[in-house]
């Protein structure tokens, strides 16, 4: 099971559209999302990040996604690329296969 932590805030290209533009540029990534979604692909969850967050990295939103497959992430990584997410969005990622927090630790002490 692959995770895909996405972080992002609004560049200017985003703020820029109107409110119709930006509302038709995301209802046609719905049925895209929803095709995954069919798939297997979970939506973790979704949402602002908090301004009073310790460390707060420097994004106003972020997304939590679980893919079956590493293939599925990665036609995921293509959908976002191919709809142009990144025109509008500064955005970082994060991801790997999910595992134990044993696992981790001893990644950690054997470094």
């Amino acid at each position: 099971m692959e995770c895909f932590i996405e972080l992002w805030s609004a560049r200017d290209a985003w703020t820029q559209l109107s409110h119709d533009e930006r509302g038709s540029y995301l209802e046609q990534i719905g049925p895209h999302v929803q095709a995954l979604l069919n798939k297997g692909v979970e939506i973790v969850g979704w949402g602002v990040n908090d301004e009073a967050t310790t460390h707060r990295a420097n994004f106003d939103f972020y997304a939590v996604w679980k893919f079956p497959t590493l293939d599925m992430k990665k036609e995921f990584e293509a959908l976002v690329m191919e709809a142009g997410w990144y025109n509008y969005f500064h955005q970082e990622n994060v991801s790997g296969e999910l595992t134990t927090p044993d696992e981790i630790i001893g990644k950690l002490i054997s470094m």
